[in-house]
């Protein structure tokens, strides 16, 4: 199943650095300059705990030392193997040319994934990609989440911090680090773009919840107020995991045939037999919900097709006998289980909209109180409550919304789209001014 470019990884090219043994150290000083080759080999500290660290230019030669000695040598040529992106090994080829050295292109071992190089892309996806990473490496056949993982989570966020003036405070956040001020928050300037995506979301959600710095009136309800509709958000939340939850298993569809062909696709738990599950217990609901006879039945049909399938590849798995038997029932009780429970935990969605609403209201009605008091201390009273309020609001809100959306892309969507973790691409590298050194060591 082809991918587009913009959703996998980037390309690679397993290839050998093939030298004469007299010329390899230089043309390993080449290739680490040019810092595009993840060697299968690569070099290793061996310096013992508590030594003294060696300058630059000394552990720049230890580790051309190393790659040299691990080098697979055959009379007076020699040959290290690697992997490097596919669109850079012309530039390698040509950096090696008339240095006694070239790039041979090699068929990748049966079994063995490259390392995996998610493309750099825009602002967008530099922002967005710790949100992947902090989750683990994108095994090399499957798809890039990047995009989706954010706009997800970004969503998600969005509805439990929902709050117009919040999320202004946040887009002004963003526009901060865009410009590098303060000077200490200058690391954080590549987040930006997500932090300000996030205001943005929150500032939706709270028009729609009439809601800025509280339920002060300033802007008009356009969809629900989340105290006098819970019931109503409650339900949205659910709808809006269902939709999320939809969406993983297209991705992870996607990847189990990337991974393992159509059969792992048909038979995985996280594939088409566990789609199918969730679609046809979706459609029981639905039915039961409209009082439909026939929607229930075919949503109960779709369903058990799914547990036929998804237990045909567990027993397959588990084995012959008694015992496989009754691993792949637990197994499939199980996919049940986690079905209805993920979905069910986007219910938290509305959940915290909902203490992020109650803040805000008690926090407001108590400065109206106070302002309603007359006179100046109790006016001055009212706008401190309101700011530090609002101030304590924010921080433990835009924390705990952060951390909850966070959880629900990992334990509901990413551990359906992810089930191998891939091998991240580290090219070996070398400062520039170590070519022209020249070593006298030769290889064993």
């Amino acid at each position: 199943m082809p991918l587009p470019e913009s959703l996998r990884p980037v390309r690679m090219q397993r290839i050998a650095i093939v030298a004469t043994t007299a010329g390899l150290r230089d043309a390993l000083r080449h290739v680490g300059v040019a810092g595009t080759v993840d060697f299968e080999d690569g070099p290793t500290e061996t310096s013992p705990p508590g030594a003294a660290r060696p300058s630059a230019a000394d552990d720049a030669e230890a580790g051309v030392d190393r790659l040299a000695r691990n080098a697979v040598c055959r009379g007076s040529v020699a040959a290290l193997a690697g992997w490097c992106p596919e669109r850079l090994v012309p530039d390698l080829t040509g950096r090696l040319a008339g240095r006694g050295a070239s790039v041979v292109r090699i068929p990748p071992p049966g079994g063995l994934d490259p390392p995996t190089f998610l493309p750099a892309g825009g602002s967008v996806r530099r922002s967005f990609s710790p949100l992947v990473a902090t989750y683990g490496t994108v095994a090399y056949p499957d798809v890039d989440p990047t995009l989706l993982a954010g706009a997800a989570y970004v969503l998600m966020f969005g509805m439990m911090f929902g709050d117009a003036g919040h999320g202004l405070l946040l887009v002004l956040g963003a526009v901060l680090l865009r410009i590098g001020w303060p000077r200490r928050l200058a690391r954080w300037r590549s987040a930006w773009l997500f932090v300000g995506a996030a205001g943005l979301a929150s500032t939706g959600f709270g028009l729609l919840y009439g809601e800025f710095f509280g339920p002060t009136g300033l802007v008009p309800v356009l969809w629900l107020a989340p105290m006098h509709e819970p019931v109503e958000l409650l339900a949205a939340s659910v709808g809006v995991g269902a939709v999320l939850l939809a969406g993983a298993y297209v991705v992870a569809i996607v990847n189990r045939w990337r991974e393992g062909g159509p059969q792992l696709a048909v038979y995985a738990s996280s594939g088409i037999a566990g789609a199918a599950v969730f679609l046809g217990l979706g459609g029981v609901c639905a039915g039961l919900y409209a009082r439909s006879t026939a929607l229930t039945a075919v949503g109960a049909g779709i369903a058990v097709a799914g547990l036929l399938l998804a237990g045909a590849g567990y027993k397959a798995a588990a084995g012959h006998g008694t015992a496989g038997v009754a691993q792949a029932g637990v197994q499939l009780f199980d996919v049940l289980i986690r079905i209805g429970t993920n979905l069910v935990s986007f219910a938290r969605l509305a959940a915290f909209g909902l203490v992020h609403a109650a803040l805000g209201e008690l926090v407001w009605q108590g400065s109206r109180d106070l302002f309603a008091l007359g006179g100046f201390l109790a006016a001055a009273a009212g706008v401190l409550l309101f700011v530090l309020g609002n101030v304590f609001t924010f921080v433990l809100e835009a924390l705990i919304a952060a951390v909850q959306a966070l959880r629900l892309a990992f334990y509901e969507l990413f551990s359906r789209i992810f089930e191998q973790q891939g091998r991240p691409y580290r090219p070996w590298r070398l400062p520039a001014d170590v070519l022209g050194r020249s070593s006298s060591k030769e290889v064993p």
